[in-house]
């Protein structure tokens, strides 16, 4: 099985039934499946074939559903790459990952414009109309340009539906991923169908998805978080996926009552928004049945705070690209366990191990490291990184953490960010939860600085609810959670954090910047 033919089968199980909902219009499985048939006549037309690799610079709109599902159709590759990244970032991944055709908004037309002579592997561009674009704006273009772009409703009206799905193998590449290169240059995560498949099928099945809810997609659906559980998981399900163009705290809580949606996924950044936001009717979050969180740690301070309010239950989970991504969940059959990622989802393996790669003891810290279905196949041509990652079947993090005597999981932090002060293991996460305990204290990240006498020192960077409070008064807190090397020795106090398009933190940014002063 994979997911188009599932997708396919749910088509003619549930014509009827709503696959996704945009701009308050509903598509049935039915049509999307007759949709995505007629895109894949039309990229078949303009010269797709099996094993081919088409780039998505596409944002929450139904173009990006059709998309890939159409691209999987034929057999050929995906590469889905966040459309606000810079004209440099997005001609490295489309050509590191030799994309034949780009399927970009309109908006994008000047950056295609500029770069078409920059992507030498590309063929083709498909131009997906919002508002901005009109055919006379399209003549207009030089001719070197016109004679590459095309319209995507044009090609869509004169396509002849490709009612045939390519034969695929299990470990045929289905997405290129490409992670978000914060330690250098980002590397293409090969995930193949029976990658993407067996991971929505285990969160859809772990985390109780079925016909009758209605998943809110407001997470950028070309991250891997959101590809899975509000995408692929759904549609693979049944349910209903309500499409969010951008991420708006207000206009969340309106179409999730509008819609009366059962189920939200978020990072910790939009539960925190959405708990500051005042005036909020706790009501009109009444529907929603389950809550997810990933992406990064949510803070238990915020987690135990948004429960409270709006009354329900926030199951935390983890994953990363290469694992397609989820490896756990807190189950929402049983205990939660607030600051734990929760237990390993089904037919997913998930152990913490020493430098030497051997198993720890219960509540040891060590790196987690992951086996299962969902694991991907490599880096895209780079063998010596694959390796790297992939060792005995297993794929290791990067990132530290310890299991309970129940097997429930805790990320300690990220290898990397560990900061070690006098010899002794500093965890920000560790420092950045009693940050968010303060009660002036909306955002928070911690990093490590070079200092000369004890190798790094601790640095916080925080943004306040209260102007009034100061750096004194924050050390002064620390230090009653704190041993004395934890308590960060310098602050700096500021009107927002640096983060990516889903809303995590970027502390790698803080750092760099304050390397550079």
């Amino acid at each position: 099985m994979n997911l188009m033919v599932s997708v396919h089968e749910m088509a003619e199980k549930n014509a009827a039934k709503a696959a996704y909902s945009f701009m308050g219009k509903d598509t049935s499985y039915e049509e999307f499946d007759q949709t995505v048939a007629l895109f894949a006549g039309a990229l078949k037309k303009l010269g797709v074939k099996k094993g081919d690799h088409v780039a998505f610079l596409l944002g929450n709109t139904p173009h990006f559903l059709i998309s890939l599902y159409a691209t999987m159709r034929l057999g050929a590759t995906a590469v889905p790459i966040n459309p606000i990244y810079s004209p440099d970032e997005i001609a490295y991944i489309v050509n590191d990952s030799d994309a034949k055709v780009v399927v970009a908004l309109d908006m994008l037309l000047p950056l295609i414009e500029k770069a078409h002579r920059a992507l030498p592997s590309v063929e083709t561009f498909i131009i997906c109309e919002t508002d901005l674009l009109s055919p006379e704006k399209m003549e207009q273009l030089p001719k070197e340009v016109f004679e590459k772009v095309y319209l995507f409703s044009n090609e869509l009206a004169k396509a002849t539906a490709d009612n045939v799905l390519a034969e695929v193998e299990q470990d045929d590449n289905a997405v290129i991923l490409y992670t978000s290169g914060t330690t250098g240059k980002p590397k293409g995560a090969m995930l193949t169908h029976r990658n993407l498949y067996s991971n929505a099928r285990d969160v859809g099945a772990y985390l109780q998805i079925g016909e009758s809810d209605r998943v809110i997609a407001t997470l950028p659906v070309f991250h891997v978080f959101a590809l899975t559980v509000v995408v692929n998981a759904p549609l693979l399900q049944g349910a209903t996926i309500i499409l969010v163009p951008r991420f708006n705290p207000k206009e969340v809580f309106e179409i999730i009552k509008a819609t009366k949606a059962t189920v939200f996924a978020g990072v910790p950044t939009m539960f925190n928004f959405m708990n500051q936001l005042p005036e909020v009717d706790p009501a009109d979050f009444s529907s929603v049945r389950l809550a997810v969180s990933g992406g990064s740690a949510m803070p238990v301070a915020l987690l135990h705070e948004f429960e409270d309010k709006f009354n329900v239950r926030i199951s935390e989970g983890y994953g990363l690209s290469e694992a397609s991504p989820v490896t756990c969940f807190n189950p929402i059959d049983r205990e939660r366990k607030a600051g734990s990622i929760g237990t390993s989802i089904i037919n997913v393996e998930n152990k913490v191990v020493n430098e030497l790669g051997e198993e720890v003891s219960v509540n040891e810290v060590g790196e987690l490291v992951v086996r299962g279905p969902n694991v991907m196949k490599g880096y895209y041509k780079m063998p010596e990184e694959t390796t790297s990652a992939i060792r005995n079947g297993w794929l290791y993090t990067g990132d530290l953490a310890r299991v309970d005597e129940e097997g429930y999981f805790y990320i300690v932090d990220r290898k990397k960010d560990m900061i070690i002060v006098g010899g002794y293991n500093v965890y920000p996460r560790e420092v950045e939860e009693v940050l968010f305990a303060h009660p002036s204290v909306v955002e928070a990240a911690v990093v490590g600085l070079p200092d000369p006498n004890f190798g790094e020192e601790v640095n916080a960077y925080v943004v306040l609810k209260d102007p009034s409070v100061t750096v004194e008064e924050l050390q002064a807190y620390c230090a009653e959670y704190l041993a004395k090397y934890k308590v960060p020795r310098h602050f700096q106090i500021l009107e927002e954090l640096p983060k990516n398009t889903t809303g995590k933190i970027l502390r790698r940014s803080l750092k760099d910047q304050a390397m550079k002063k």
